[in-house]
């Protein structure tokens, strides 16, 4: 079990401070009309809205904005769709309910201009590894995930192989990601990592990387986990995807056991209870009444 000491306890994003002394959700908000278990279902402010509201008052610290999917199999998204499902919902989202807001985009044009509408974190599955994306990180002055990924989300999935071990592999690309963004201004303290569930992996490259997920605390950066209603969990359990939340919570539970800071995840509630039932036991301090929970989520931001 990972010693549950604090990993870059406070997060500046923007005018926010994300306090990961201990675990917190991300709440997915995807205004997407493909993403492969709510597509379709919050596109457009109101019901962008309705969701975000819902997400907050479940205790998300984090509310992550997606207008590109990255489900296997998916098409790249050109420039103006993306903005236009994206940039309405961030000034939305910043100037309605002052939430802490990450956006999940890998394209240099809109990552300055988030970063303008008051997002505070950059959340990028390519790793910033398009033509300017870190040259338009680093002006942001935004922290950046750094998630592993080979290839595509259109062929990602196409007979994934790694030819060592795959906690080595994606310890090594995200080693080799940071010293990238280091060279180009992006300081330590500005990034995380995601291991990149169910993106290049088979279910057994998953398996493996969730069980040895301590070994990436070795690169001294804050962990954020990404499983919620994946097919790593269809497959080993059998279940649809709108069947998969227990599954989904117990790897929520295994994650930040094994040192995930931020968790990632569409059924916020249920995953702000797990984690902070885990951690309560982790810290072996007294447990709190639910309504506790509600007022104090499992980790908050401030607003300088």
């Amino acid at each position: 079990m990972t010693d549950p000491a604090p990993v870059g306890a406070r997060l500046r994003c923007g005018h926010h401070t994300l306090d990961l002394s201990r675990p917190c959700v991300m709440g997915i908000l995807n205004v997407t009309p493909d993403s492969f278990s709510d597509g379709g279902r919050h596109n457009g402010l109101d019901a962008a809205r309705r969701h975000a509201e819902r997400l907050l008052n479940e205790g998300a610290a984090i509310l992550d904005v997606g207008g590109e999917s990255t489900r296997p199999g998916a098409e790249a998204v050109p420039l103006e769709v993306e903005r236009e499902r994206v940039l309405p919902v961030v000034d939305m989202l910043v100037s309605e309910f002052d939430a802490l807001v990450s956006v999940d985009t890998s394209t240099p044009e809109l990552i300055g201009e988030i970063a303008q509408a008051g997002a505070g974190l950059i959340n990028d599955v390519r790793s910033l590894t398009r033509p300017g994306a870190l040259a338009a990180a680093a002006a942001t002055e935004l922290p950046v995930c750094l998630m592993h990924m080979l290839g595509e989300p259109r062929t990602m999935q196409q007979a994934p192989h790694y030819e060592r071990p795959v906690e080595i592999a994606v310890a090594d690309f995200l080693r080799e990601r940071v010293a990238a963004c280091e060279a180009a201004g992006i300081g330590r303290e500005r990034l995380l990592l995601d291991p990149g569930f169910g993106f290049a992996k088979t279910l057994e490259h998953n398996l493996r990387l969730l069980n040895r997920l301590e070994s990436l605390m070795a690169l001294e950066l804050p962990l954020l986990v990404g499983m919620s209603r994946k097919s790593m969990i269809g497959q080993t359990l059998g279940r649809p995807v709108d069947q998969r939340l227990p599954g989904g919570l117990a790897l929520a539970v295994m994650a930040v056991e094994r040192g995930a800071r931020i968790v990632r995840a569409h059924d916020v509630a249920s995953t702000v209870d797990a984690i902070n039932m885990a951690w309560t036991v982790l810290q072996e301090r007294p447990c709190f009444r639910n309504d506790q929970l509600q007022e104090r989520p499992a980790s908050g931001t401030e607003r300088s």
